[in-house]
């Protein structure tokens, strides 16, 4: 489980969010990434996909010599779950938002 502080980290780079927005609902190599992001590195993109995956946020899969990424949205609304119970409890009660705990 992915704790407040290390999912806002996580989510602090825009790159980071470029790549999770990237991520979502398929699953990508980090050459897809890098072709999609148009301008960013290898090594770059490497860095935040490891950053994401130390912070739980992607699943990882390998085929081969290939490592594919796919968005870990359970724990993406666990987090943000979580962050508004702490920081926005009103608006969860007012909005009657089911906030799951994990």
């Amino acid at each position: 489980m992915t704790d407040s502080v290390d999912f806002a980290k996580a989510m602090a780079d825009e790159t980071r969010q470029r790549v999770m927005r990237l991520l979502c609902c398929r699953w990508l190599c980090v050459g897809d990434v890098v072709n999609e992001l148009d301008g960013i590195s290898q090594p770059t993109v490497s860095h935040h996909l490891a950053v994401l995956r130390e912070a739980g946020l992607v699943y990882v899969r390998r085929e081969g010599k290939q490592v594919f990424y796919s968005l870990n949205q359970d724990e993406v609304a666990v987090c943000c779950g979580r962050l508004l119970r702490n920081f926005a409890p009103e608006v969860v009660e007012v909005a009657g938002i089911a906030v799951k705990d994990s």
